[in-house]
């Protein structure tokens, strides 16, 4: 048996954060980070598209729009201190016609609330910034930014195994009891026992929960994030992040272009439905999880109230042409013939059972273990500063 102060459970950016954030404040702590993929950061983190977020879009107050602010700033902290690149590019989230302009007034509101520093720009302002991006006005924020966040996640990994702690690979999770004044976690692997467990297993969250003996707030439902990538002779086209004003009435932020780290610039999310919790493929296929899905209410309900919008992201998954007429409302001389496929990623979303988007962190402790049951957007950004307040509910029982 693997004994341990503490076992996390997933070794994405979340995971790997909260046991660099643990063994900076308990530097003596043994810590075992499980994830039953060969190698880590292979699903959210490792599908992610690489931006630095401000918190311009969360409720003021919110865990979502205080940990945007703060884990930001930490992460750029971090990446200075390890040499990992990041660049500050900038955004714009451009309103493409007069009927967007009151939901444009309201995200500057909310930035304004949140502390993060937007401007409100006119057409020829924002043809200055982007010259191919159109709209009737924009928001400008300087600090958005864009990072490879598996560089970020092989940094942690390094100095965790470093300090002499273990990430145990190809360890898949299938039972956790307690024993006493333990947790034993039950892996292909092999038992391991800790002190403390933390869930941080994103897509597989929800059943972690289960497995630990407590009742989940709300089900994952997993969305494929379909995306394109601009060929390098349309690199011109983009030059740091353009997204759209967000509907407020649909859950999901709409296609937008975003400049990466290491180049290129990539088009999308288009959000669909992914029949299988890690479906990167139209293919991709699981029975046992799209009947999980398409039996829980709180899905019934989204697709209720959203139909016509699920609809159209679908269209759009299956039409190229929808796709890149979506794009045309951003920067009008994107051409089909510019586009070439690009890896997708699936996002765990998690739904409530009345229909309703858990819309922030739920992170919820009780006895041995604590599990980070919705953990969406900026989550990647807000790595370290989630890790933080894990670590702050575990302090006492490290301390002692």
């Amino acid at each position: 048996m693997v004994r341990s102060d503490v076992v996390i459970i997933g070794a994405g950016i979340v995971g790997l954060a909260t046991a660099y954030r643990l063994l900076e404040r308990f530097p003596k702590a043994v810590i075992t980070v499980l994830d039953k993929e060969r190698e880590i950061a292979q699903h959210q983190t490792g599908h992610n598209s690489g931006v630095l977020h401000t918190g311009i879009y969360y409720k003021p107050g919110t865990m979502r729009a205080i940990n945007a602010r703060e884990g930001k700033l930490l992460l750029e902290q971090f990446c200075d201190q390890h040499d990992i690149p990041y660049e500050r590019c900038g955004k714009v989230i451009v309103a493409t016609q007069e009927a967007e302009l009151p939901q444009l007034d309201k995200l500057f509101e909310r930035a304004m609330a949140n502390g993060v520093r937007a401007e409100k720009i006119t057409a020829e302002r924002l043809r200055e910034i982007e010259p191919y991006a159109s709209g009737v006005a924009a928001l400008h924020v300087p600090e958005a930014g864009i990072i490879d966040y598996r560089q970020v996640c092989d940094k942690m990994a390094e100095v965790i195994r470093e300090k002499g702690n273990t990430i145990l690979t190809s360890a898949r999770v299938y039972g956790m009891y307690r024993d006493g004044n333990h947790m034993v976690v039950e892996t292909t692997r092999g038992p391991v026992e800790g002190k403390t467990v933390i869930n941080c297993g994103g897509l597989q969250s929800d059943r972690l929960t289960w497995l630990s003996g407590q009742m989940p707030p709300a089900q994952i439902v997993p969305f494929r994030g379909e995306y394109f990538e601009l060929k390098p002779s349309a690199h011109k086209l983009c030059r740091g992040l353009i997204y759209p004003v967000p509907d407020p009435n649909f859950p999901f932020l709409g296609v937008h272009l975003t400049r990466m780290i290491h180049g290129g610039v990539e088009c999308g999310p288009n959000a669909v439905l992914a029949f299988s919790r890690e479906g990167y493929h139209k293919t991709s296929f699981n029975p046992y999880d799209l009947f999980e899905t398409l039996t829980y209410r709180g899905f019934l309900l989204l697709m209720l109230r959203n139909w016509d919008e699920g609809l159209r992201e679908l269209w759009r998954s299956l039409s190229k042409k929808a796709f890149v007429t979506a794009l045309q409302k951003l920067v009008p001389d994107i051409k089909s013939d510019d586009l070439i496929p690009a890896p997708a990623g699936v996002r765990a979303q998690a739904l409530l059972p009345t229909g309703e988007l858990a819309d922030d962190f739920l992170i919820q402790e009780r006895d041995l273990v604590v599990n980070v049951c919705n953990a969406p957007s900026p989550a990647a950004t807000a790595s370290l500063k989630i890790g933080d307040f894990v670590v702050d509910q575990i302090a006492n029982r490290l301390a002692s």
